[in-house]
């Protein structure tokens, strides 16, 4: 700049000047890289300036030239913090080494927050006393003054030479390997491994995969994962086992650089059972994470562990399991096997109502397996039943239906009337159930009964109100039935005959229809010489003789 054009800037920094002219003014004069007693005359006053605009337009130009008469009033600027507190530490770290040195001397005397701003100051500075204060700043205790200072230096790397990424690369392995373990605060280790990471040097790979180990903090840990997911990723099992065990952490700041680096991994068939233990980490992101990656391998101990997120309560990790384990015949195995030892009805009727879907995919030796277990449930009264009667009904209820009516006739025919009621009540829930198999409840129901010839024992018989049913709603004659099942004893038409010929209508012919096959099939019996009696007390002897 020309001495008349330099005066002339000068004239502008005066008071009769506007403050944008003389903010202008003074931010030009800092290009200046000449060292001129006038520039430190004009500028240094404007420290004092009305307008704070002025003010700190004055500070840089004052770091840019270097000019070392303005320290105090700059540490005054600096120590009364406020706005413009981190524009005068900037200038002030400018100076060289006496600025710096006095940088680092007031910082223990400030608050936490000026602190932090001195020393991304210190760091963003470009000279080497700055920069060995700013790596000195990321040892310190207060973790926000490591971070301000990790920010700034990591922003300038860009910037750095190459000379100058290896020097200060080896600078910063000097402090992280020279120290004991655990001898650096966590943030200023932490910091550090950012700071290597970003130099982008082969030689920070060692002390990236040293700090990924559960003895470590999660902060060093965590960087020194994100450290790691701008490499190559490994192919040493060992290593892969040490992501492994990052990405199955509760911590997500953990868990989510792993997985990141794991993505890329390809998962060999002899290490599967390496990454099975993702499927049971805390964080429902890294269970998705595992499913998308080993889901769909068909393996017996893959498929088990896909079943145990049925009881996750995030509904997408459910049916995302559910989709791969219906693509696998092992995930159809596990599922139905899970199903058959549910410990609850509530979790039966889960694991039945995820496989509706695809049931009807289902071997026949795996439905026959279900079915009788059903049956085992329903023998038992227990409530299971139900959930796995709902999904065979699902895949064909018409052969559930014939399966548990020949259930029920094998039970009657070997004489356990009870348990071929278990199914005949069964079936005969459906309302369009067939006349037959509800002669065969009411049989089998009177096979079971008391037999209490008491009015009011008789009122309540389950048999004799089934009984009532089919004479008011009937295809086929019901004493057509009754003659047809040999398997009713005299006992048993007895007690049948007694209550209906006491009745009127067509019930009153019914008893009597009863009480004649009774006498016809058993005439030397006790209970035919009492139907006698009770049809001639009921005034129908000459018609039973017709």
């Amino acid at each position: 700049m020309a001495d008349a054009t330099l005066q002339k800037m000068l004239e502008l920094l005066g008071p009769e000047t506007t403050p944008e002219v003389r903010g202008a003014a003074a931010l030009v004069l800092g290009e200046v890289s000449v060292r001129d007693g006038r520039l430190e005359q004009a500028l240094c006053p404007l420290l004092d300036d009305q307008d704070a605009g002025v003010r700190l337009r004055a500070m840089k130009s004052i770091g840019k030239l270097r000019i070392d008469k303005a320290l105090p009033r700059l540490l005054e600027r600096v120590s009364a913090g406020g706005e413009e507190a981190e524009t005068a530490a900037h200038a002030v770290a400018q100076l060289g080494a006496r600025g710096i040195r006095a940088l680092q001397e007031l910082m223990p005397q400030t608050a936490p927050g000026l602190r932090r701003r001195i020393a991304s100051a210190l760091a963003d500075t470009d000279t080497a006393g700055a920069e060995t204060a700013a790596l000195d700043a990321l040892l310190d205790n207060d973790p926000g003054v490591v971070d301000a200072s990790a920010r700034s230096l990591i922003s300038k790397i860009p910037s750095f030479s190459k000379q100058h990424r290896k020097a200060l690369v080896e600078r910063v392995l000097e402090l992280l390997e020279t120290r004991k373990p655990h001898a650096l605060p966590s943030a200023s280790e932490a910091a550090l491994v950012r700071l290597l990471s970003g130099l982008e040097d082969s030689r920070g790979e060692t002390a990236f995969w040293a700090r990924i180990d559960a003895s470590r903090p999660v902060e060093i840990r965590a960087s020194a994962l994100q450290a790691l997911g701008v490499l190559p990723c490994p192919s040493q099992r060992e290593k892969i086992q040490r992501l492994l065990d990052c990405a199955a952490e509760a911590d997500f700041r953990l868990a989510a650089p792993a997985l990141m680096i794991l993505k890329n991994i390809l998962v060999a068939d002899r290490s599967l059972s390496d990454w099975l233990p993702l499927l049971e980490a805390p964080n429902p992101a890294t269970r998705r994470f595992a499913i998308e990656k080993i889901g769909d391998r068909d393996k017996a101990n893959v498929a088990a562990a896909l079943v145990q997120q049925m009881d996750q309560p995030d509904r997408g990790l459910r049916e995302l399991a559910i989709s791969h384990l219906a693509k696998l015949e092992h995930g159809r195995e596990a599922l139905i096997r899970a199903l058959r030892e549910a410990s609850n009805p509530d979790q039966a009727w889960a694991l039945a109502r995820v496989q509706a879907p695809f049931v009807r995919d289902y071997s026949a030796a795996q439905m026959t397996g279900l079915f009788k277990q059903a049956c085992n449930y329903l023998e038992s009264g227990d409530r299971r039943a139900d959930a796995l009667l709902f999904l065979l009904r699902e895949a064909d209820h018409r052969r559930l239906r014939d399966q548990l009516e020949e259930r029920a006739l094998a039970y009657r025919k070997k004489k356990d009337y009870s348990k071929a009621l278990v199914y005949l009540r069964l079936l005969t829930r459906d309302p369009a159930c067939g006349e037959a198999i509800r002669f065969e409840q009411a049989a089998g129901s009177l096979k079971v009964s008391p037999k209490d010839l008491a009015l009011d024992a008789r009122n309540t018989d389950p048999s004799l109100h089934q009984f009532a049913g089919l004479l008011h709603r009937h295809e086929t004659e019901p004493i057509k039935l009754v003659s047809k099942a040999k398997w009713l004893e005299a006992e048993d038409l007895f007690f049948l005959g007694f209550h209906f010929v006491e009745k009127t209508g067509s019930e009153k012919q019914f008893g009597m229809e009863v009480l004649r096959v009774l006498m016809k099939r058993s005439p030397r019996s006790k209970q035919a010489k009492d139907a006698k009696s009770k049809l001639r007390s009921q005034g129908l002897e000459q018609k039973a003789k017709k």
